[in-house]
């Protein structure tokens, strides 16, 4: 059995940094992030890596159902009993299809969807401030947020039905909000 927890934020909310942190501290908790797990699966030729590799080398988006069968695959797959994965779900027909997925999973609880949220203006900031790539500019920060933000209200209504929703605040030191987050998650999981 595999316990879940997903980290969504804003472009820019330390997600990865926060998720990858927890995972290197502890050797319970594998890390993953979606388009890291695609690109392995490519990597690794399988059948799967075939299928999605003719999406994304044609420029196409990979399918909803290919991503979300990648993502339990990797979950089965994972090398500890806690498995985090940050940036998703990005929409609304992500979240849905990943739902129905896993109500059938044995393997696989979801345990929470956990916000580190931050201000626009926080989020605009680091991202601009980091300047990593011809993508780190104010249009298209713009736009991931748009991406971000559009689906969000639907997204926090339907984990926090399910009792699965929680939030951080994210506009604190890394330290402040890794701890936190250890905490949550150990709160989490003894029930």
């Amino acid at each position: 059995m595999k316990d879940l927890f997903l980290i969504i934020g804003a472009p820019g909310s330390g997600k990865t940094t926060d998720a990858s942190i927890i995972a290197k501290e502890d050797e319970n908790i594998t890390h993953y992030s979606t388009g890291d797990l695609l690109r392995e699966e490519v990597a690794s030729k399988s059948e799967l890596g075939q299928l999605i590799n003719s999406f994304i080398s044609k420029g196409n988006l990979v399918p909803l159902n290919v991503v979300v069968d990648t993502i339990v695959s990797a979950l089965k797959q994972a090398p500890t009993p806690l498995v985090i994965i940050d940036g998703y779900p990005r929409s609304v027909e992500q979240m849905l299809e990943f739902d129905k997925v896993l109500s059938l999973e044995k393997e696989i609880k979801l345990r929470a969807v956990i916000e580190i949220e931050v201000s626009q203006e926080v989020a605009r900031n680091r991202v601009l401030g980091r300047s990593r790539g011809e993508d780190d500019n104010e249009e298209v920060f713009n736009n991931r947020m748009k991406v971000y933000t559009d689906p969000l209200k639907e997204i926090q209504d339907f984990y926090a039905k399910k009792n699965l929703h929680f939030k951080l605040n994210g506009e604190r030191s890394i330290d402040e909000i890794v701890s936190e987050l250890k905490e949550l998650i150990n709160k989490i999981l003894r029930g």
